[in-house]
């Protein structure tokens, strides 16, 4: 085993006790059950840092880009722009249009947010309905599989091809069609005739806010708009088993991709300090963290990029810490009722529960 191997097992293992040493089992189940959308909002890492949302004002409203403050009041960027007669050069009710527009558009974002810090009659956070800080991405989410050497590890027993008994070299890509993309407190189908292996993977994703190919890795955090919490929702029957496994469809069944509660600009969150957690009805299934992964998102962006063009508003979501369902003895598996959190701490929390469909 190689250094870096070494040193990855040692740093899951302290994660590990870590863990142990955490909330008792069910801290968060009276928070998980309450359903409320958002109960704390971690402080900023950076000044330049924003907690950006795709928000309706009730179910089935226009979607609009919002600003959560640092008090949990939404601030309306379209609403307010009109207001201070601000040209925008973006449209207001599109994510997608924000990233793209570049450093100009987060700078009138910015500018909006500093001038409404003491507004009045601003919503709370948990009176609008938040989606998917990017509802349809234009294309499929890119993924890496097996970027924590314990996950890989711990699946080894039941990986469906026995040959892979080494981490590869390079990251592992993989997609997830664009309907996956659910809502942070949004509820997850599930279908029994489908899949009754429905499984969780808490994941840091990130949003690419340039165009680039060949991207080098000293340059390739550059590149970065801004980070969510993202859960990797995936159903292992179909993943491993069914027609000889189907990676594509076991991780893309409608609505198992919930994203959110924001996209936090990359000034604001502290790699280093990250940590991915996963509570199912609030008992702690994952906790790994930032330092752990494998490849590195720098690595994960450069080898991604190499002839393959990233747009702006692309999504990559970079691996799940051990603790798997399926990987655990007995295994353990999402069923309807079952109330799945992922959170970055630094970030925030998403909560979805699963919902059996009629």
């Amino acid at each position: 085993m190689d250094q870096q191997r070494r040193d990855l097992l040692k740093a899951g293992a302290t994660a590990a006790l870590g863990s142990l040493l955490a909330a008792a089992p069910g801290a968060h189940a009276e928070e998980a059950k309450a359903g409320a959308q958002i109960s704390r909002i971690p402080p900023l890492a950076g000044r330049t840092g924003l907690r950006l949302v795709t928000f309706a004002a009730k179910a089935g409203a226009a979607h609009r880009i919002g600003i959560v403050l640092d008090d949990g009041r939404v601030l309306d960027v379209g609403a307010e722009a009109k207001q201070r007669k601000v040209k925008l050069v973006f449209d207001a009710g599109s994510m997608l249009s924000l990233v793209a527009s570049g450093d100009q558009g987060l700078a009138q974002v910015r500018a909006l947010a500093e001038k409404a810090a003491g507004a009045k009659g601003l919503p709370d956070v948990n009176d609008v309905k938040l989606l998917s800080p990017i509802p349809r991405p234009q294309s499929n989410i890119y993924a890496v599989g097996w970027n924590y050497l314990e996950h890989f590890e711990e699946g080894k027993d039941v990986r469906a091809d026995k040959n892979v008994a080494k981490l590869p070299d390079n990251p592992v890509f993989f997609t997830k069609g664009v309907h996956t993309m659910n809502g942070p407190f949004d509820s997850i189908p599930y279908d029994a005739s489908n899949s009754t292996m429905c499984d969780w993977e808490a994941e840091l994703c990130l949003v690419i806010g340039r165009k680039g190919r060949n991207i080098p890795e000293d340059k390739a955090m550059d590149y970065v708009f801004g980070y969510a919490a993202y859960n990797d929702t995936t159903v292992r029957d179909v993943q491993q088993k069914r027609h000889g496994g189907q990676w594509f469809k076991g991780k893309s069944l409608d609505g198992h991709g919930p994203m959110g509660p924001w996209l936090l600009t990359a000034g604001g969150l502290d790699l280093d300090a990250a940590r991915i957690i996963c509570r199912v009805n609030g008992v702690e299934k994952q906790n790994g963290s930032y330092k752990q992964m494998y490849f590195k998102i720098p690595r994960v962006i450069a080898e991604l990029s190499r002839g393959l063009t990233l747009e702006p508003g692309d999504v990559i979501t970079t691996g799940t810490p051990p603790g798997v369902g399926y990987s655990r003895k007995p295994p353990e598996f999402l069923k309807p009722g079952d109330v799945m959190e992922t959170e970055i701490t630094g970030l925030g929390i998403i909560r979805n529960t699963i919902k059996a469909e009629a």
